[in-house]
């Protein structure tokens, strides 16, 4: 387990009045957008089964999901789900934050530890907006060497810079600061994510901007 000295700490950009970038889309939203989705469609639909079932879930007063399913990832569950799509949402915090395309697959990794290490708490459209928001902002302080501070990170993101902060902790707490990433573990995901679109008949590839000697540096320097 890293200690949370360790957690590293790159020069922040300083925030601009928002203006999004015009460079093209990255491939690896779309794919990532492609993978969540379907995901979370299917854990929705769960819910509602379970929900449905005189013995499935309990909502508290605020409708968060307790019993059977876990609490892991109440933190990030909000009362609706929020009116912008997957794609549109990740598209949007790549434009403005102009973070580097892999820091969406580092976020895609830090999501799929969570589902292994708390595999009772699900990926749906109540949380997953706030998790995405949450998993790119810590990537880009891993692997950038210039980012954006939390409070641009939540205007973007359409959350609080105090909620933000907060949810920042519960990631890094519900992964044992486990935010490191090897290279052979960065090149099996996008390996994995190129796959899941080849299953639907869609040939993309996802960007490898960082080097795997950049990846492995990162891993030396705070594992």
């Amino acid at each position: 387990m890293l200690a949370t000295s360790d957690y590293p700490t790159h020069p922040i950009r300083q925030p601009d009045p928002i203006q999004a970038d015009t460079t093209p889309t990255p491939r690896v939203l779309n794919i990532i957008s492609s993978v969540l989705e379907k995901l979370v469609a299917r854990n929705d639909k769960l819910v509602e089964v379970l929900t449905e079932q005189p013995n499935g879930l309990n909502l508290d007063r605020n409708g968060t999901i307790s019993a059977p399913l876990g609490k892991s990832l109440n933190a990030f569950h909000g009362v609706r789900a929020p009116n912008i799509s997957i794609p549109n949402y990740l598209e949007r915090i790549y434009k403005y934050t102009n973070c580097s395309p892999s820091c969406f697959v580092l976020g895609y990794v830090y999501i799929d530890r969570l589902a292994h290490k708390h595999p009772d708490s699900l990926l749906v459209s109540l949380n997953v907006h706030r998790l995405l928001v949450t998993c790119v902002m810590v990537a880009s302080k891993v692997l950038d060497d210039v980012h954006y501070n939390n409070a641009f990170y939540a205007r973007v993101g359409g959350v609080s810079n105090a909620e933000l902060n907060r949810l920042e902790l519960e990631l890094l707490f519900l992964l044992d600061f486990g935010v490191a990433v090897s290279s052979q573990v960065f090149e099996t995901y996008c390996f994995h994510l190129e796959q899941e679109m080849l299953i639907n008949g869609v040939d993309q590839k996802v960007e490898r901007v960082i080097s795997p000697v950049a990846v492995d540096e990162i891993v030396t320097d705070i594992g």
